[in-house]
């Protein structure tokens, strides 16, 4: 037997990683399967190039939890190790890594969530376990070995009477980390972190019921049997070619990732890339419509088919973080912190693929199936608008395939939207405007009026319209965009035409006197000359104010406290229309107070801006005007 001082100039380094570590303590069981699977996926290789001669056979990974004795065994098949191996591999490799981890995070733990970066994978052990032992017999024709340490430098290595080729780890259970020798807490971190590793992995046995025979009596019992209870898929979807996968074999895996989704989702992109970097994956287009809330259920990054987290923030676009799925990349630089990680080279080459290979997904659905790409609008434009507006790539080939819906459900594409536009909708000045709408209800009544016009009006309502309008039209110079009830229709689009007031200019400031007497100091009082069969009194909102009001709320705007400043409106009063007129005709102050609050009530209520005690009092008085 030997034994021996771990080479390292840290004393007792065990608490150290425990303590570094605590946090994620529970990947200690990630990375020793990991380390499991990579020795078996080498002896493969080593068999296909004929430098091993042994049978591969059909390995799996066992996961054993002895409750009573206080012990977990990982149990793998691979290449084993020779006690020579052992002395150079986890006495001396290991541990050169585990001072970089140190010295990197002596000053802070805050970006040591994964501890294999740094080659510490199996010293991960020592988290949870007060004792651990290696029985590992190599498949060189060598005897086997056993290492024990217990969790301070001083180890021992000695021979084993181990037959079989593979590694066994046995960890003896911290009176701290007991909660690991419950079944269910390792099926849990099982199905978490190793759900789709390459090897089979067994973590005890089920029972299964064969099928009934043909020709089975009546009274025929089905058998049972017992069976291995593999915990993983081998072989998931991502790792296979698109050609090898039908729509029903994308929608079966959305339901593996997300048992507990039950929406299915739009569509989904397959990832496929192996240079300037190797990367696979499929993100899936779940229904989304305005909600732009936080997600349950987020997108994987694994690693050769080991989970590593679910934080996939800098390797994928933010806009695309909406989505669901998975990433694998062994580019990935894993061992470097969040700042280093957006900052490096790889990742940002990484997070362009994916942006370009989004964008020529979605322009191919709509090219294929405009129909369908329609239909499915509305929940996904939320994604393609905030793509817009956070990624200059995205943006460049979005013209292609973002769609402007009317009010009446006819979708266009920008260029499609300013040939339509052009002949009805350019003003005197040559600028072609853009009406839309927020809300089809609410601004119902401007909607209509623009209609009767001839005009189109599109359904803009996403949160963030706002700042993509504004994009949009610093892109486009010759492009304005609307609010269909910013201002009464004449001077939404202004042509050439003016109107002929039927007052004249001394008329009209004495109506302005005396309408200024009733209406509230929120509303800026402003007469036009208008058709005489339109509304006499409507209310708008300056689209300029609004708008950066808007953007201010939902995050930039460039106007500092836009968002608290109070609603500001104009009460357009049409000087051709009777009721205007009759107030500057009425020498009654009081009928002349009723007149105006009631004209005012009503355009109020027009915008759903009649609410409360004012609406009270406006029912009131029109239930006494029809007595």
């Amino acid at each position: 037997m030997t034994t021996g001082k771990i080479n390292v100039s840290v004393e007792n380094i065990f608490p150290l990683i425990k303590k570094f570590l605590y946090s994620d303590h529970e990947i200690f069981l990630r990375e020793l399967v990991s380390n499991g699977t990579d020795a078996t996926l080498k002896l493969k290789h080593l068999i296909s190039i004929g430098e091993a001669k042994v049978e591969y056979g059909n390995p799996v990974i066992e996961i054993k939890v002895d409750k009573e004795g206080k012990k977990i065994h990982i149990i793998d098949q691979g290449l084993g190790m020779t006690a020579d191996e052992v002395e150079k591999y986890i006495n001396q490799v290991a541990f050169s890594g585990a001072e970089e981890f140190l010295d990197k995070y002596k000053d802070s733990a805050k970006d040591s969530g994964i501890i294999g970066h740094f080659g510490l994978g199996f010293y991960s052990a020592f988290m949870v376990a007060e004792k651990v032992e290696i029985i590992t017999k190599s498949y060189k024709d060598e005897p086997a070995a056993h290492w024990t340490c217990d969790g301070s430098p001083e180890f021992t290595l000695e021979p084993a009477d181990k037959t079989s080729r593979g590694t066994e780890i046995i960890l003896h259970v911290a009176e701290d980390s007991l909660e690991f020798l419950e079944d269910s807490k390792i099926a849990g971190l099982l199905n978490k972190y190793n759900k789709f590793m390459p090897i089979p992995i067994k973590f005890g046995t089920k029972t299964e019921t064969l099928p009934k025979p043909e020709d089975a009596p009546e009274d025929y019992i089905n058998e049972t049997v017992e069976v291995d209870n593999i915990i993983n898929n081998p072989n998931p979807a991502w790792t296979k070619q698109p050609s090898e996968l039908s729509e029903e074999d994308y929608k079966n895996f959305y339901r593996e990732l997300y048992p507990m989704q039950f929406e299915e989702p739009l569509f989904n992109i397959h990832l496929n890339v192996d240079y300037p970097f190797n990367l696979t994956g499929i993100l899936y287009f779940p229904k989304l419509g305005t909600d732009m809330q936080i997600q349950k259920d987020k997108i994987q990054l694994y690693q050769n088919q080991v989970y590593v987290t679910d934080n996939v923030e800098g390797i994928v676009p933010e806009f695309l973080t909406m989505l669901k799925g998975v990433i694998d990349s062994p580019d990935i630089p894993l061992n470097v912190s969040r700042s280093g990680l957006q900052a490096d080279g790889a990742v940002k080459k990484i997070s362009n693929y994916i942006t370009r290979k989004v964008a020529d997904k979605l322009k191919a659905l709509f090219s294929e199936n405009r129909a369908d790409f329609e239909a499915k609008w509305n929940d996904i434009k939320i994604v393609l608008e905030y793509g817009m507006l956070s990624e200059d790539k995205f943006y460049e080939k979005a013209g292609a395939f973002v769609l402007y819906p009317t009010v009446d459900d006819t979708y266009f594409t920008l260029e499609e939207l300013k040939e339509k536009l052009k002949e009805n909708q350019t003003d005197k000045d040559g600028k072609l405007v853009v009406l839309y709408a927020g809300n089809k209800d609410a601004q119902h009544s401007y909607i209509e009026t623009a209609k009767e016009k001839g005009y189109e009006v599109l359904l803009l309502d996403s949160p963030i319209i706002s700042h993509l309008i504004q994009k949009i039209e610093g892109d486009n110079k010759d492009v304005t965009f609307v609010r269909v009830d910013s201002d009464h229709i004449d001077n939404l689009i202004k042509k050439d035409e003016n109107t002929i007031s039927k007052l004249s200019d001394e008329e009209k400031e004495t109506l302005k006197t005396s309408l200024e007497a009733y209406i509230p100091k929120a509303y800026s009082v402003q007469l036009e000359a208008m058709d005489s069969q339109a509304a006499p009194f409507i209310i708008t909102q300056p689209e300029f104010m609004r708008r950066m009001k808007e953007m201010s709320q939902s995050g930039g705007g460039g106007m500092f406290g836009m968002g608290n400043m109070p609603e500001m409106y104009n009460l357009v009063v049409n000087t051709n229309s009777d009721l205007a007129t009759s107030i500057l005709n009425t020498e009654d102050k009081t009928h002349q107070e009723h007149l105006v609050k009631q004209a005012l009530d009503l355009a109020k209520l027009s915008q759903n801006l009649l609410k409360g005690e004012a609406l009270t009092a406006f029912v009131k008085r029109s239930f006494e005007m029809i007595k």
